[in-house]
C-alpha cells in the first residue's frame, strides 16, 4: 500500500465510471478535487445511446451497429454473436491487431487527460495488458489492492464476471472473490461491478440485469466499509442505498453525465 502525504486539511475526491471515451469531460474532471478515482470502462466500443460512435460503427457501419444494439437489447445474444461473426469474417485475420490499434487510439488519449494523482482499476471493457504502457506516474492502477489517501484506506479491484456479452476483461467467480478477499478491510471499496442486489445490478434502458458479484455484497457485509463505489450499470433502477453501515453509490455513467461524484472528508 502506498500512502499519500498527511494533509491539514479537507480531502475532496472525485470519482468516475465508465468513461466510455470521453476524453473532454475527463480532463476536467479532477479540479477541485485532490485526487480522481477512476473505476474503469474506459474504451468506447459501441455507444448504446448514439450508434455513430465508438469502435464498431467505425469499422461496420451505423446501420450494423442499430441491428447488434436491437438483437442484444431483446437479449437475442446468439443471433447477435453471429452477426458479429459475419462482420468480423473479412477481417478476422487482422481482427486483435485491427481493436488494439483503435483502443490504443482511444487510451493514449484518455490516459493523457488524467489529473495527477489519479487512482484507477479496470472495467469489464478495458484491456489490461495494454494501460501499463499508457498510465503516466501521476496515474496509479490498483487491482485487488489497496491505498491511503487522506487517511482513509481504498481497495479497488476491477474487471467484471463471466456474461453472455463476452467483453475483454470477464474473469470467473473465484479469481474476482479472491481479489475482494485481498482487499479486506477499507474505509472505502472502490469496484467497477455493483454487489449483486437486484435494484443496484437493473438496467433501467437496456431493460436487463447486469451481474453483480455475490462476493462483494457478503465483503460488504462483513467488513462494514463506510462507501462502496461502482459503475457498470449505466442507468440503475436505484443509483443508492445502504447495505447495513455502508453507503452503496453507483457513481455514473460518466460517458453521458460528464460530471464526476464528488466525497468530501
Amino acid at each position: 500500500m502506498a500512502p499519500t502525504p498527511a494533509r491539514n486539511h479537507r480531502t475532496r475526491v472525485h470519482v468516475v465510471s465508465d468513461v466510455h471515451g470521453n476524453a473532454r469531460d475527463l480532463a476536467r474532471a479532477g479540479e477541485g478535487a485532490d485526487a480522481l478515482i477512476c473505476l474503469g470502462d474506459l474504451v468506447l466500443f459501441l455507444d448504446y445511446a448514439d450508434h455513430s460512435r465508438g469502435i464498431f460503427p467505425d469499422l461496420f457501419g451505423v446501420e450494423n451497429a442499430d441491428r447488434i444494439v436491437a438483437l442484444r437489447t431483446a437479449r437475442r445474444f446468439e443471433e447477435a454473436r453471429a452477426l458479429g461473426a459475419s462482420l468480423w469474417a473479412g477481417l478476422e485475420e487482422n481482427r486483435a491487431a485491427v481493436i488494439e490499434e483503435a483502443v490504443r487510439k482511444q487510451y493514449a488519449e484518455l490516459f493523457a487527460a488524467f489529473p495527477t494523482p489519479t487512482y484507477a482499476t479496470y472495467g469489464n471493457v478495458d484491456m489490461p495488458p495494454l494501460w501499463r504502457e499508457y498510465a503516466g506516474p501521476g496515474t496509479t492502477v490498483l487491482d485487488g489492492e489497496r491505498v491511503e489517501i487522506g487517511g482513509r484506506v481504498f481497495g479497488f479491484v476491477g474487471g467484471g464476471l463471466r456474461t453472455p456479452m463476452r467483453t475483454p476483461y470477464e474473469i470467473s467467480d473465484e479469481e474476482y472473490a479472491a481479489k475482494i478477499e485481498a482487499v479486506g478491510e477499507v474505509d472505502v471499496l472502490c469496484t467497477h461491478i455493483p454487489p449483486e442486489v437486484p435494484e443496484l445490478v437493473y438496467d433501467t434502458v437496456a431493460r436487463r440485469f447486469e451481474r453483480g458479484s455475490h462476493a462483494l455484497l457478503e465483503a460488504i457485509r462483513r467488513t462494514r466499509p463506510r462507501y462502496a463505489l461502482f459503475g457498470h450499470v449505466h442507468q440503475p433502477l436505484v443509483t443508492r442505498m445502504r447495505i447495513g453501515a455502508t453507503e452503496c453509490v453507483n457513481v455514473g455513467h460518466f460517458a453521458s453525465t460528464g460530471t464526476p461524484w464528488a466525497l468530501e472528508w
